[in-house]
């Protein structure tokens, strides 16, 4: 199948969360026959923190303007079997209307971040993201297939307050090749408990409950926060480290060096559930050990206790740090191995093929 996808990123992973399973499921559907195209808009922010500027893998088509890239746009369209336009698209709203006025192909749209969305059309009527407006409730119904990074009740919300005539979730996933365990780490990211993620106000309370109160809590130890976006008013304490970015080709070597590694979920996506972040994914693929905040349907993905800690509270985080060297290795072994059997980019791009072919 050749697919045609108008998306947000894939050639930087920095401050977002797209890049990097939209580069792993692309990367699965190359390896199985298929072909894409992915449309970028070559914004600065980006372009700043490159880190894939030609995929092997797909085509990769940056632009200033919609307006310069549309008859290009048109064209391959009308050629592919699958058009696709993803949340935050910078031209969403243009590349939805330039899909679904196209005959002939699947017309898909996928929502990376369902729960934001639904609760911007909700309020505003018009989904906004990172400035781009990308989404309209009309628009909905018109899609051959709405695809979802949250699975669970919302798919039914989707089909029966918004009038989508398909739903199917498609979960983020991991590239194994790319996030391989790492022997030897650099002394300079070994930590007690280690959290990769860009500043949101709604994970604060939870990253100050699992990180930073045990921080205050346990001197001795040392702690590493990885993100960007962070106001100067966060008051970190004095043993922990904090660093603004992490080239994904380091976050194998983050998660080897984290003796264990804090996932934080967005309160919209903990509100609906079934939104694993994919930081579970890569330290999974990794072999390493996660400390999750609770959702609706994380046992899904991975068995609580077995393959994954979960915690809401500072004394369970707690309990976690004091896990063993091999209580900690097991759990990061299983999840492993739950991860290369259900959750890699080539898991997703068959489920993605499937989907597009039972749409309605």
């Amino acid at each position: 199948m050749k697919f045609v996808i108008f998306g947000l990123t894939i050639s930087s992973a920095w401050a977002n969360g797209h890049a990097t399973p939209l580069r792993g499921m692309l990367k699965g559907l190359h390896r199985q026959g298929h072909s894409a195209t992915f449309f970028e808009r070559d914004v600065e922010y980006y372009a700043a923190h490159r880190d894939l500027s030609a995929p092997d893998f797909c085509e990769l088509v940056l632009y200033e303007d919609w307006g310069s890239i549309q008859p290009r746009a048109r064209a391959a369209v009308r050629s592919s079997d699958v058009a696709m336009v993803t949340s935050y698209c910078a031209d969403g709203l243009a590349a939805c209307r330039l899909v679904l006025d196209t005959p002939g192909p699947r017309h898909v749209f996928y929502d990376l971040d369902t729960p934001v969305t639904l609760a911007a059309l909700e309020k505003d009527g018009l989904a906004i993201g990172g400035g781009a407006h990308y989404l309209r409730p009309e628009l909905i119904p018109e899609f051959d297939l709405y695809l979802s990074f949250t699975g669970g009740p919302i798919l039914a919300t989707l089909e029966h307050r918004w009038g989508a005539r398909c739903t199917a979730p498609l979960y983020g996933c991991v590239d194994p090749e790319v996030h391989t365990p790492v022997s030897a780490p650099p002394e300079a990211l070994r930590c007690s408990l280690g959290y990769l993620g860009t500043y949101a106000a709604d994970r604060q309370p939870m990253l100050q409950r699992l990180l930073i109160e045990p921080a205050h809590r346990r001197r001795a130890q040392r702690f590493l926060v990885v993100g960007s976006l962070y106001p100067a008013s966060v008051e970190w304490p004095a043993n922990v480290m904090t660093h603004p970015h992490l080239d994904p080709s380091e976050h194998p070597a983050f998660y080897a060096a984290s003796r264990l590694t804090l996932s934080v979920t967005r309160q919209p996506m903990r509100d609906w559930g079934y939104t694993p972040s994919g930081r579970l994914f890569e330290a999974g693929s990794c072999g390493r050990p996660v400390l999750t905040d609770p959702f609706p349907g994380v046992e899904q993905f991975f068995e609580p206790g077995k393959e994954i800690l979960v915690a809401d509270q500072t004394a369970q985080a707690e309990a976690a740090l004091e896990l063993c060297d091999s209580e900690l290795a097991r759990i990061g072994a299983a999840a492993r191995e739950r991860t290369l059997a259900q959750h890699t980019g080539a898991h997703r791009a068959r489920q993605l093929v499937e989907a597009c072919e039972a749409a309605c």
